[in-house]
């Protein structure tokens, strides 16, 4: 970072562009949690399903998979901000969607489901081109802060939208349809509004090779390989969102608001923990905190997993949200600064897949275990696989474990 601006905590809002931006990142945020907490429990209403609510992860992951070859490439070769600017204009279309299967008396499982397909298609071209258009709109030596902010905005959604879905859907099914559009429909004007940026776009004429660079660079850079895919099956194996509605309802016997607080507390230590981080930032040792903070996940969940009492599963859930955050700050941070510009849309494409198995195919992991064995021992024996795989990960990939500073890409033997 240049001096001047170093360990500023608004370093990234200095620039307009970022501002509106961030803004619109955060409405648009705001409206998914508050679509998936009055999904998640008018889907669970009617069947008393666990495995219904880990389909509605699967749904929406599916779409990233399948197009993953094709997302990355486009926000490469196109307008990152026009991607993102017509995706928030999908979203609104869904959430109307949404709305009018409410108020029409046919909300079921089956058309639901068909909506979040098309949610998780435009998340799919929504992920790569937002994930790399940050770096397009501040200078490098602002970016670390700009990222540090941007897992803020999503936090602070994650923390306010779930309470918020929760008490509005107590005004009635639909309300929390309603706000999600408006919500959606704003963001798509903010981003609209965001100064067309600097941007190296792939001029390659399209080929196996470049279609497939993200994995070849993945592949080839040992440090992103082991960040992406530690995030990947540390979170797989120890998610919990999925089951939250369960645990509410069966197991600390909450209803909706207690739901929206259960959802609502990992953003909580998140949001905690990235303020921090945006005031200081890590400087030293970041590979070890980085495996620190899956571990503390890990266990987290299994206290989460274990307990019977609300408070006791509240405050674990903080714990779990304010250790992801240390890993997700640092992988976010690596990836960012060790990708070129021209190749950023292609390898974001491949982390956000990653990171869709982790949290939509880790809720269906869930939901099926759930069905089968359970809630609570679900939710232990994937705390338990977390904590695994942070110490095979930190055994099998000594170059990340020895990362020292964030400020510059380094090569660690």
């Amino acid at each position: 970072m240049s001096a001047p601006h170093q360990g500023h905590r608004f370093a990234a809002f200095r620039h307009a562009g970022y501002r509106r931006y961030f803004f619109a990142r955060f409405l648009a945020y705001f409206a998914i949690q508050i679509i998936s907490v009055s999904v998640g429990w008018q889907i669970y209403d009617q069947t008393r399903d666990p495995f219904d609510l880990g389909l509605i992860g699967l749904f929406q992951f599916l779409p990233s998979l399948v197009l993953i070859l094709v997302t990355g490439s486009v926000a490469d070769r196109y307008n990152r901000r026009m991607i993102m600017a017509l995706c928030m204009m999908v979203s609104t279309l869904c959430a109307a969607g949404l709305l009018i299967l409410t108020l029409t008396g046919t909300f079921s499982p089956w058309p639901v489901y068909g909506i979040l397909v098309v949610f998780g298609i435009e998340r799919a071209f929504l992920a790569p081109a937002s994930q790399s258009l940050a770096p397009n709109l501040v200078p490098a030596e602002d970016l670390p802060n700009a990222i540090a902010w941007n897992s803020t905005s999503w936090q602070t959604a994650m923390i306010v939208g779930p309470v918020a879905g929760g008490l509005i859907y107590a005004l009635g099914a639909a309300v929390p349809y309603v706000v999600a559009l408006c919500f959606f429909a704003a963001s798509a004007v903010m981003v609209f509004a965001v100064p067309k940026p600097a941007q190296r776009t792939s001029a390659a004429a399209q080929s196996w090779n470049t279609i497939t660079a993200g994995f070849s660079y993945i592949k080839a850079e040992k440090i992103v390989l082991g960040a992406i895919s530690l995030d990947l099956f540390a979170v797989l194996l120890g998610g919990a969102v999925a089951l939250m509605p369960v645990f509410a309802r069966d197991v600390l016997n909450l209803g909706p608001w207690g739901l929206g607080l259960l959802r609502a507390a990992p953003g909580i230590g998140a949001v905690g923990m990235a303020i921090w981080l945006a005031a200081h930032p890590i400087r030293h040792r970041a590979g070890v905190l980085m495996f620190i903070g899956v571990a503390l996940f890990g266990l987290g969940t299994i206290i989460f997993g274990l307990s019977a009492t609300p408070w006791i599963s509240i405050a674990a859930l903080v714990v779990m949200g304010a250790a992801d955050m240390i890993s997700v700050y640092v992988r976010e941070i690596l990836i960012t600064l060790w990708t070129p510009d021209e190749l950023r849309g292609r390898v974001n494409a491949v982390n956000m897949v990653f990171v869709g198995a982790s949290n939509e195919l880790g809720e269906f992991r869930a939901g099926m275990m759930a069905s089968g064995f359970g809630a609570v021992h679900a939710v232990v024996f994937g705390g338990a696989g977390t904590l695994l795989v942070a110490l095979l990960w930190s055994i099998g990939f000594p170059q990340l474990r020895r990362i020292d500073t964030l400020n510059a890409p380094q090569h660690a033997e």
